[in-house]
């Protein structure tokens, strides 16, 4: 599974923390979206797809890992 997030794009609502804070955190300097490193092949896609969903400014994408052409992997790509 691939996760990237557009930090320009985010408005810094943290829906996205509260719905998988073990993927998702927020930066102390400007409340904008941080992608935990290695975290999204931990979470249930159910998890990250409602942080996608929830999320005011569209700011995460959540898909198939390119690689591997599925969404069963460990990897995480973070922007």
């Amino acid at each position: 599974m691939q996760v990237s997030v557009d930090r320009s794009r985010c408005c810094g609502a943290g829906q996205c923390v509260m719905a998988a804070p073990d993927v998702f955190d927020q930066s102390e300097d400007d409340g904008l979206v941080l992608l935990r490193p290695g975290a999204a092949g931990q979470a249930a896609r159910a998890d990250l797809e409602l942080a996608a969903g929830l999320c005011p400014a569209g700011a995460i994408t959540v898909g198939e890992d390119p690689r591997t052409g599925s969404g069963d992997t460990d990897g995480a790509v973070g922007a």
